[in-house]
């Protein structure tokens, strides 16, 4: 056994000591990061080049700072961003939706379809977008300055690595409330992992303590910034549109009653993500309201059998399920830092 192997085997015994949920995981991404190797070549360092460094990012990882503001990267689908202090890290379970958001856009008999992501962060789902569906024109709005900076970074180097998306992915500031007012009416698909923590509830450390406050806390609810999603949202598509938003895993009950069809959706869809939870809502635009504010159709789970028939009105007084909050534990990826 090498001398890295052998750090990293102590390393992995203090993280673990420090609450951290996947030591052994942390310990060789921090150690290959340091030693500019893959994690699967720890053993090739020899034990002449052992980095003293590796013990002063171990040491930031027991604080329970993020993994990824350690190495300063992050994996998202088929890319590889920048972030740190001032961005939301990108979590596996928005590449789900993302990777539905890319399936609807492959299918739709549009040219260039028009992609609207609100709440854009590091712009991992508008690059993923842009990578993966070359033809579409993303629009990627983000209010908070330091987290646009990072975006902006991430596309700059996007673009220059691939040329041919110049021009296709463009960075708004801006909230979701007055966002794109030039697209009303022609938006193909809108996207949008927005802040739907509660406030006042429990996340681990490396959330509460280093991801950006406006991407996390959403009102009392936590539904605050999806219910902006929705306004915005309908003014943005065109009839036919699509809308796919992230939530928390217990509030797929209550999320439904957001887009109702009363308002003009159909069709409005759960979806689970990789720990099999409930994760993202998708939805089509009508148009227009229905008359008469009568629902018919099915709201349900697309992922499984639990889809319930509506006909009629409903009586907004009745409790509609749990209303929940992210929360939990990952199981997916190096990291532990959920919202």
């Amino acid at each position: 056994m090498s001398l890295l192997l052998d750090e990293v085997a102590l390393a992995t015994l203090r993280l673990a000591e420090a609450g951290v949920e996947s030591p052994r995981t942390d310990a060789e991404l921090i150690a290959a990061s340091v030693h500019n190797v893959r994690r699967g070549e720890l053993h090739t360092v020899p034990d002449s080049a052992f980095d003293a460094r590796f013990w002063a990012d171990i040491a930031r990882r027991a604080a329970r700072e993020p993994l990824q503001h350690i190495t300063g990267r992050a994996h998202f689908r088929y890319l590889e961003l920048d972030v740190g202090p001032g961005v939301f890290v990108p979590r596996p379970e928005t590449e789900v939706m993302t990777g539905w958001a890319i399936g609807k856009l492959r299918d739709m008999d549009v040219a260039e379809p028009v992609v609207a992501d609100l709440g854009t962060g590091s712009g991992a789902i508008a690059l993923a977008i842009g990578q993966e569906v070359p033809r579409a024109r993303v629009h990627a709005v983000e209010a908070d300055p330091l987290a646009r900076a990072w975006a902006e970074r991430n596309i700059t180097s996007y673009v220059q690595s691939a040329p041919y998306t110049a021009g296709r992915i463009m960075l708004h500031p801006g909230d979701f409330a007055d966002a794109l007012s030039e697209l009303d009416g022609t938006v193909d698909l809108v996207v949008s992992n927005p802040p739907y923590i509660p406030v006042g509830a429990y996340v681990e450390p490396e959330v509460s303590e280093y991801d950006p406050p406006g991407a996390l806390w959403s009102g009392t609810d936590g539904l605050g910034a999806i219910r902006s999603v929705e306004r915005t949202a309908r003014r943005l598509l065109r009839p036919g549109g699509l809308l796919a938003v992230e939530h928390g895993f217990q509030q797929g009950a209550a999320v439904y009653w957001v887009f109702p069809e009363e308002s003009g959706w159909q069709d409005t869809r759960n979806h689970k993500d990789l720990t099999r939870r409930d994760r993202f809502v998708t939805t089509t635009w009508s148009g227009g309201p229905l008359a008469g504010g009568r629902i018919e159709g099915w709201f349900g789970n697309e992922d499984d059998s639990s889809a319930e028939e509506l006909t009629g009105g409903f009586d907004r007084g009745v409790n509609q399920g749990a209303r929940g909050y992210r929360h939990g534990r990952r199981i997916a990826g190096p990291s532990t830092a959920l919202r």
